[in-house]
């Protein structure tokens, strides 16, 4: 008999997600991570947007993946006793009369009225933010202390035995006719949860990973009391008591997990064009976003070892992409269900050659 069913490589919110769904199916199941390696996750502000970019484009998969996601946190919440799911409308400042012509006439073209909210504060003589066209308020939005989420479910693995603090390397990892084993204990399954360490998992680093740097400021503005978070080419999450979250830059080069001054003045030029308030700067922190090349998660069962998958590339919108797919690969894992073709790696097969070891 295997020691557990599956082991997970990595808690970050892919590995996360993927461990609560086992517990409700109950399955047995251990997951390793070094807490003390730098991780997204815990950088990540967390925030979950249905409608995005200048045009104003429905998140993919929005209308499944948003109240999955809310329904999941909810859950995991109450089991915690914990408070991390904030639902918080999303202010976008016009830039100009005609860009509030065009956000009213995408909205009412594209069907979005239920991501717009009808309770629209007036921002043009707010105190703090910087809005003469007033704006639009996007609603089923808000953020995800992932922290906070990730450390508590973390000690609820650790306190029922599920969770080993360790690290992976694929070269401990032996694969046979019956078990996969790591460390003298046997497993079914292997899903390797990464993130942007994917890098150094030599089952799975041929898949066409696209990595993105991104830094963020933590900040405080004396006095500051709104309670949206405010979007126009970065963001201010409130976190109460005069403290906020600016971010986020996007880079995808010199990829590591150092602050740069180049992103610290970034941030603070974008900040002091759409804060009319003063802001001193208390803290900054960068991350590696485990991103795909077509902006999809990368999720499945490995071409040759039948006993390896993969949960991973969930990029910028992990929080609501992270839930959904974990039920989905867990469907996969136990009962053979197919995953959503736009996730599976079954799209990039071609790319795979065998790697160097036995």
């Amino acid at each position: 008999m295997p020691d557990f069913d599956y082991l997970i490589v990595g808690q970050g919110i892919a590995g996360t997600s993927l461990a609560w769904h086992m517990h409700a199916a109950g399955h047995r199941f251990l997951i390793i991570d070094n807490p003390g390696l730098p991780s997204s996750s815990h950088v990540a502000a967390g925030i979950f947007n249905p409608l995005t970019g200048r045009k104003l484009v429905k998140t993919w998969l929005a209308d499944q993946l948003f109240p999955y996601a809310v329904d999941f946190y909810r859950r995991v919440e109450k089991i915690l006793g914990i408070s991390c799911l904030h639902y918080t409308d999303i202010f976008r400042p016009y830039r100009s009369a005609e860009e509030k012509d065009n956000y009213l006439r995408w909205a009412a073209e594209n069907g979005y009225e239920a991501y717009i909210s009808g309770r629209l504060p007036d921002f043009t003589a707010n105190r703090f933010i910087r809005a003469p066209f007033n704006g639009l308020s996007i609603t089923r939005s808000g953020w995800l202390d992932l922290p906070h989420f990730l450390d508590s479910s973390r000690n609820y693995f650790l306190a029922t035995g599920c969770f080993r603090e360790a690290d992976f390397s694929s070269e401990d990892l032996a694969l046979d006719d019956q078990h996969a084993v790591w460390q003298n204990m046997r497993f079914k399954k292997v899903i390797s949860c990464m993130g942007a360490g994917a890098g150094k998992d030599a089952f799975f680093n041929w898949l066409p990973f696209n990595p993105v740097k991104g830094q963020i400021l933590d900040c405080r503005v004396e006095g500051y009391d709104v309670e949206e978070i405010v979007n126009q080419g970065i963001f201010i999450l409130p976190l109460g008591g005069g403290l906020v979250r600016i971010g986020a830059t996007y880079s995808w080069h010199d990829l590591d997990w150092e602050n740069t001054e180049d992103a610290r003045l970034y941030l603070s030029e974008k900040a002091s064009g759409l804060l009319k308030a003063p802001f001193s700067i208390t803290g900054q922190r960068a991350g590696i976003r485990p991103s795909s090349a077509d902006r999809r998660p990368f999720a499945g069962r490995h071409p040759e070892y039948s006993r390896l998958y993969i949960f991973n590339g969930l990029g910028t919108k992990g929080v609501t992409l992270a839930p959904f797919f974990a039920q989905q690969l867990v469907n996969l894992i136990a009962y053979g269900q197919e995953l959503h073709p736009e996730v599976n790696i079954e799209r990039y097969f071609s790319l795979y050659s065998k790697p160097g070891f036995s």
